[in-house]
């Protein structure tokens, strides 16, 4: 019997009524619960349990420790397949962001109400986590980002559909800057629909498992409203970064393409620490990223959430195969020299071409491992 500790941590909250509340948490405190394909697994066997126990009434998803809900994939893994067997690697970049994406799309659709505590760092493939729960719940000192840019790969796990439900020009910003947000901005801008006091976990928790339960997932998610209602405090969120900036944002990236786009923020000269940092982020990060990234959000601008997922899994595959990934998780967690040496001197650079075919699917539609995804069944 192996000795390695589970990924995913199992629990369950009694109710008052004699029903329970399924407790998800992800179990890898020292890398900020950085999704492993074992966890990713995990996590999607035990909703199927639930989603089939009569009993669960609901389920809470959370991240071990107070420093993350969940900062991301597991790139470290990821570069080391790429390191070996060309063949192996494929087979496992594939299986691992095609469970990715799976598990992404069953939290969306998820019969039973399900809520994820998003406290502290909730980045990359935490967003797409979080994205899918039903009530997404953030804490003051949430730090959420899509900072693909910075690593060479693009806002995937569904953010090719969810930045593009934000006000017109936002999504590609947090694109091609990779800014981070806080809890204001999150619900500024519909990533997440309540804000939880942190100190207040205990008894939301408290009020979740007194809370009166049924067999009718309405009800059921009615009652979840309510609680969430009475602990829910707004006012404690910090200053909203992004929302007095809206405007100015929504003019930088008014543009034909992403390279006008980049041009424009990288020129601005707005006396702002936070716009700052998102300048310096693009400045540093990757030239291919930035025209994937656009790229991305202009194809699926009215596409579902299963055909962005299906565009993304095959551009996922490309990056770690044929575009900057690799290096950039060298550069930012292998070496940690911080120097990655970009395929393209900047976005202008990267050809038009390259893109296309970068955007291309890998695969037909009918051998697409994420093929049925959507397909009611």
């Amino acid at each position: 019997m192996s000795n390695t500790p589970s990924p995913l941590r199992v629990t369950h909250w009694p109710t008052r009524d004699g029903h329970r509340i399924g407790v998800a948490t992800l179990d890898a405190e020292r890398s900020l619960n950085a999704l492993t394909l074992d966890m990713i697994e995990a996590l999607d066997a035990q909703l199927t349990t639930w989603q089939q126990d009569d009993s669960v009434v609901a389920v809470w998803l959370e991240g071990a420790g107070d420093r993350a809900f969940c900062a991301g994939g597991d790139i470290v893994a990821l570069y080391r397949a790429l390191q070996g067997d060309a063949h192996a690697a494929r087979d496992y970049v594939v299986r691992y962001f095609r469970a990715e994406y799976a598990l992404d799309y069953r939290l969306h659709t998820y019969p039973k109400p399900l809520l994820a505590w998003g406290d502290g760092i909730v980045m990359g493939g935490g967003m797409g986590l979080l994205a899918g729960a039903r009530h997404r719940l953030v804490t003051e000192r949430s730090r959420l980002a899509m900072p693909e840019i910075s690593i060479g790969l693009y806002p995937d796990v569904g953010a090719s559909w969810f930045l593009n439900r934000m006000p017109p020009g936002i999504g590609a910003y947090l694109a091609l800057t990779g800014a981070q947000l806080n809890a204001r901005d999150a619900l500024d801008l519909g990533l997440a629909d309540q804000l939880v006091p942190a100190e207040c976990r205990e008894a939301l928790i408290d009020a979740l498992c007194r809370a009166d339960y049924g067999n009718v997932t309405t009800l059921n998610d009615r009652a979840i409203h309510a609680v969430l209602a009475a602990v829910a405090d707004r006012d404690q969120a910090p200053p909203a970064q992004l929302w007095p900036w809206r405007d100015h944002i929504q003019r930088l990236t008014s543009a034909a393409d992403a390279a006008q786009a980049c041009a424009a923020i990288l020129a601005d000269r707005q006396q702002d620490d936070w716009l700052a940092a998102n300048r310096r982020r693009l400045g540093d990060g990757c030239p291919l990223t930035a025209q994937l990234a656009w790229g991305m959000l202009e194809r699926h601008r009215r596409a579902s959430l299963a055909e962005a997922l299906r565009d993304e899994l095959s551009l996922s595959l490309r990056c770690c195969l044929e575009g900057d990934l690799a290096e950039g998780v060298r550069a930012l967690l292998i070496d940690k020299d911080k120097q990655p040496q970009w395929s393209h001197a900047d976005v202008p650079s990267v050809p038009a071409a390259e893109v296309a075919a970068m955007l291309h699917s890998a695969w037909q539609c009918d051998d697409h491992p994420l093929a049925t995804l959507g397909e009611k069944g």
